[in-house]
Formats: C-alpha cells, sequence, structure tokens
C-alpha cells in the first residue's frame, strides 16, 4: 500500500489575514453607518438632559395653566424634583457656569418669598375669621383684592419667572457646544 499523500495544510499567514480582512471590513462598515448618520442632534446636547428639561418645561406650562394661584403654588412645589433632577444632570456633565447658579439661587429666593408670603395670608386670614367669630357673624369671605393674596399672587408669579430663567440657563448650557466640538452635523 502506498502512502497517502499528505495534504498540505494552509499556512497561518493567509488564514490570519482573511481574518484581519474581515475584520477591517466590518470595522469599516461600523465606523461608516455610525458615521454618516443625518444626526440632528450632536452627541454634547445630551438627550436625556433635554429630555428633563422638556419635562421641566411642560411641567411649568400645565401647572399654571390657570390664574388660581393656590394651584399654582401647590404645582410649584412639584416643579422642584425636576428641577433638581435638570440640576444634577448639569453638574454630572459638569456643564455648570455662574448663569445657572445665580437662575438656580434665585428659584430659591423666589420660593423662600413664596412660602412666608403663603404663611402670612394665611395667618392674617385665620386672624379674620378668628374674629368675625367672636363677633357672630358668619364665615369670612376673603377680598382677592387684599394685600396679602396680592402678595402671594405676585410671590408665584416671581418663582414662575425664576423657573423660566432656571430652563433658559440650564438649555443654554446644553446646547452650548463644548470647545473644538463641530457644530454642524455630520
Amino acid at each position: 500500500m502506498r502512502p497517502r499523500p499528505r495534504t498540505r495544510p494552509r499556512p497561518r499567514t493567509a488564514v490570519t489575514v482573511r481574518s484581519l480582512a474581515l475584520a477591517v471590513g466590518l470595522a469599516t462598515a461600523a465606523a461608516l453607518t455610525t458615521g454618516c448618520r443625518d444626526e440632528t442632534t450632536p452627541a454634547w446636547e445630551y438627550p436625556r438632559l433635554a429630555a428633563t428639561l422638556n419635562a421641566l418645561s411642560t411641567a411649568l406650562a400645565q401647572g399654571c395653566a390657570t390664574p388660581d394661584p393656590d394651584h399654582c403654588a401647590a404645582r410649584l412645589d412639584r416643579l422642584d424634583t425636576l428641577a433638581r433632577r435638570a440640576f444634577t444632570e448639569v453638574l454630572d456633565h459638569r456643564l455648570l457656569d455662574q448663569a445657572c447658579l445665580e437662575a438656580d439661587s434665585d428659584v430659591r429666593r423666589a420660593r423662600t418669598l413664596r412660602l412666608a408670603a403663603a404663611t402670612t395670608a394665611a395667618t392674617e386670614q385665620a386672624q379674620a375669621q378668628t374674629q368675625t367669630q367672636g363677633q357672630g357673624q358668619g364665615p369670612v369671605r376673603q377680598d382677592p383684592r387684599h394685600p396679602a393674596l396680592e402678595q402671594v399672587r405676585r410671590a408665584v408669579a416671581a418663582e414662575q419667572a425664576a423657573y423660566r430663567r432656571l430652563l433658559a440657563a440650564l438649555e443654554k448650557v446644553r446646547t452650548t457646544p463644548p470647545p473644538g466640538a463641530p457644530t454642524q452635523p455630520v
């Protein structure tokens, strides 16, 4: 019996070259598909922060759609959670600037003034009700033009304006490109 001729094994270099060619082809295809998208928002525009700011804007618009300051004040209390989340995301991305800090400070100051005005109005209303009941009269109807209520309305409007300034400052920081970043979509 004759020995079988041995088949020659393929050189390892051919396998390596084919694998390398396949890897380069896949990498090129991946680069082309990700790099040639018609992106409308660059990666530096922070889409999660954009969603939070959009939710904050919507909540601000819907929360104070009625002229009732009590309803609006209750909604403003709920806005703080969204504002804190947006501010935290700005801090996470290291985007904070002086305008954001000033706007956040304005919101805190306006909230403090609104809560103080509401407390004053509630105290005056309770005193007026106590005096009226002591005189034997019926329940007190509070004049909507009462100075304490006017102060609450102005404080609510000031807090709304402070939230709008905070929203504008955060949006400006979010959309400002970092130094050296391309400003046009690919």
